[in-house]
């Protein structure tokens, strides 16, 4: 009998190994995600923080970090990826400063990067640090670099090789302690060669490289970044949501998300705030999000509604633009200038299926 026992727990304990487990989420700072192009970001964020020596005394360019530069979409997480590559490194318990390039004018943008002295330009009524000294031994990140103008660029750039700057009004140099981080939306390389960036700076800042895919191309951390935001949301607005049904998530998965994780967070923030009971329903979810949902779910609501027929004219042009590319769905997403995964998800409709057999 004892013998029996023990071998049944044996057999359990095996069968309970062998089940597949679901992939746990990495300690990477803020990011979530499970999908394998997620994880390749996590190793290299990884990788460029352990290549931060901090040096507290002598300071000198052999002794820096290699510049990062994070590059996607609007709304893909960026900033965070700066944070977490701060937090994995020795400087984590130091300053972590944001320069958003793109929202300070152009008149300004020189003193408020390098400080000023007193009278260095009218108003300058007292002594002030700029971001580069606020930093310290951090991080700076600045982000949107690709929205500094020409005039201020070669002034980082000098920033940058020599590790040192000054204050307006000053030609006392200060030692540049900080790690410094880039961000942009934007395609540098085009820029570089229309002339609208240098390109000694471009090489300078894209010695590393973090490309941040946009979330309609990592579709299976839709499902792990929803729950985020449905665990957040509940707690702050102190709401008993805690999970979303199928059809609701299936419609999350199967939008195009222009505005990509931030536009995502946003319509959970309120699918929370419009909840009525423990879970969220497709009902609480915009119309645009609700138009990508399953037939067998809203097809009697939608049909010869305005959405249905958005959603049946969408349809209608991927079917044509395939048909004219001679079945090249690469070529066909890109006359119509959306991801090769959204022209999947539109021609897997039973919509689209309809329309070809018709």
């Amino acid at each position: 009998m004892v013998s029996q026992i023990h071998e049944s727990a044996v057999q359990k304990h095996d069968n309970q190994n062998s089940r597949p487990r679901p992939p746990q989420m990495p300690d990477c700072g803020d990011m979530v995600g499970v999908s394998a192009s997620m994880r390749a970001i996590y190793g290299l964020m990884r990788r460029v923080a352990d290549h931060d020596c901090l040096a507290e005394r002598d300071i000198t360019r052999n002794s820096q970090p290699p510049p990062v530069l994070i590059t996607g979409e609007s709304g893909t997480g960026k900033e965070l990826v700066a944070h977490g590559i701060h937090s994995l490194g020795n400087r984590a318990n130091r300053p972590f400063v944001v320069v958003p390039c793109g929202a300070i004018p152009e008149s300004l943008i020189e003193a408020e990067l390098f400080g000023h002295e007193k009278g260095a330009f009218t108003n300058a009524n007292n002594q002030r640090e700029g971001y580069f000294e606020k930093a310290g031994n951090g991080t700076l990140f600045l982000d949107e670099i690709g929205e500094l103008s020409l005039t201020m660029q070669p002034k980082l750039l000098r920033a940058l090789q020599q590790r040192e700057f000054s204050r307006l009004g000053s030609t006392h140099l200060i030692p540049l302690r900080a790690r410094v981080l880039f961000a942009t939306h934007r395609n540098l390389e085009q820029m570089v060669t229309a002339g609208q960036f240098r390109q000694d700076l471009f090489y300078r800042i894209n010695v590393m490289r973090i490309h941040l895919p946009s979330l309609r191309d990592h579709e299976e951390d839709i499902a792990p970044l929803v729950e985020h935001f449905i665990r957040r949301y509940s707690k702050q607005y102190r709401k008993a949501v805690e999970a979303i049904d199928a059809a609701a998530l299936k419609a999350l998965e199967s939008y195009d998300w222009p505005g990509n994780v931030r536009q995502l967070e946003n319509v959970m923030q309120r699918a929370v705030i419009m909840a009525e009971g423990a879970s969220i329903r497709l009902t609480h979810l915009p119309k645009a999000v609700q138009d990508f949902s399953g037939p067998e779910c809203v097809e009697d609501e939608l049909s010869g509604s305005f959405e249905g027929l958005i959603r049946d004219y969408r349809v209608k042009l991927a079917n044509e633009a395939i048909q004219e590319c001679n079945g090249n769905k690469t070529l066909a997403a890109q006359r119509l200038s959306i991801s090769r995964a959204y022209l999947h998800r539109l021609v897997r409709t039973p919509a689209a299926v309809q329309q070809v057999c018709a």
